[in-house]
């Protein structure tokens, strides 16, 4: 038993860590078009001389709304016991007025539908209908942040499913959006229990298929929107289906570090792509596979640790 919860503890920080540092790595290179990056070579946490920054002004190391919001996930998950939608909803609240949970308390990118509905929020609206849901809200800000979900979740399948699309739900309502949100999870679910990247996945769209047998409008989305079964290459967009399948090509790289510059070779969001890619290639490889300058350089780990250690207590005492 012993063993096998130090494997997992690997893979927790792994995945914890290797989202942070995702998205640390693409902040810089964020919006820019691929032929506007540095060769492949050259990407890196630090950004080679010749490359103008995108925020000139943020200390290289530091996470983005990206990872911001993931944390604020978490530390909810582990004060509530539960997915409390309110409860982050309130996080998200205090992040976007007052730094919770970034670095140095400074908010300096904010996806768009993720800002209409906190300020939505804030102004009085129903929680239940803060988020747009239509067709065109279909952004990748809660993806980009669920994957504290799966790492915490001790449920069903079923149950967290159901949670995937809760969180999405706060700033992304749109049922395209709640599937990719629950297909990332039970990918990562399931590597957490052993699999590897590809049967992972696999193991996901079986599960998903099987859930959506008789909802018509979930298996639309899985089949005819998000087609899990074609491995596409992906622009990196802020689409959440464009990032999660960038994600997935980028994951076909057999190291942390690579996967990471893959995602950003693409272009346009790299800190969000890689941030999605990361947080799974940290969980399949483990912490140490993570390049050590690269976490030297990350900025704020003692709020990092703080929630890791909760978290890692919580699954040794749950289990």
């Amino acid at each position: 038993m012993m063993e096998s919860y130090i494997d997992q503890q690997n893979k927790i920080k792994g995945a914890l860590y290797g989202l942070l540092i995702g998205d640390a790595v693409g902040v810089s290179y964020e919006f820019n078009l691929p032929d506007q990056l540095p060769v492949y070579a050259d990407i890196d946490i630090v950004p080679p001389k010749y490359f103008k920054k995108t925020y000139p002004d943020i200390e290289l190391g530091t996470w983005s709304d990206d990872g911001a919001q993931a944390l604020c996930l978490l530390d909810s998950l582990l004060h509530k016991g539960q997915f409390d939608q309110q409860d982050f909803m309130h996080r998200l609240c205090n992040w976007y007025q007052y730094g919770y949970m970034a670095v140095d308390y400074k908010v300096f990118d904010v996806g768009v539908q993720t800002a209409e509905s906190i300020r939505g929020y804030m102004n009085g609206v129903e929680l239940q209908n803060v988020a747009r849901n239509d067709e065109l809200a279909n952004g990748n800000g809660s993806l980009m942040r669920v994957l504290p979900l799966a790492l915490w979740h001790q449920g069903s399948d079923q149950q967290l499913i159901q949670d995937a699309y809760a969180q999405s739900h706060v700033t992304h309502a749109h049922l395209r959006s709640k599937v990719c949100c629950a297909l990332y999870c039970l990918w990562a679910r399931y590597i957490l229990k052993g699999a590897d990247i590809e049967s992972a996945w696999n193991e996901a769209v079986a599960i998903l298929r099987e859930h959506f047998h008789d909802k018509e409008d979930e298996l639309e989305q899985l089949e005819y929107y998000i087609r899990p079964d074609e491995l596409e290459k992906g622009m990196g967009s802020g689409y959440v289906v464009d990032c999660l399948k960038s994600a997935r090509f980028a994951l076909k790289q057999d190291n942390y570090q690579d996967v990471i510059k893959t995602a950003i070779a693409f272009g346009r969001d790299t800190d969000t792509t890689a941030c999605v890619a990361g947080g799974i290639a940290g969980l399949y490889y483990g912490f140490d596979a993570i390049p050590k300058n690269w976490f030297d350089q990350l900025r704020a780990k003692d709020i990092v640790e703080d929630l890791l250690k909760k978290l890692l207590l919580e699954k040794l005492v749950r289990e």
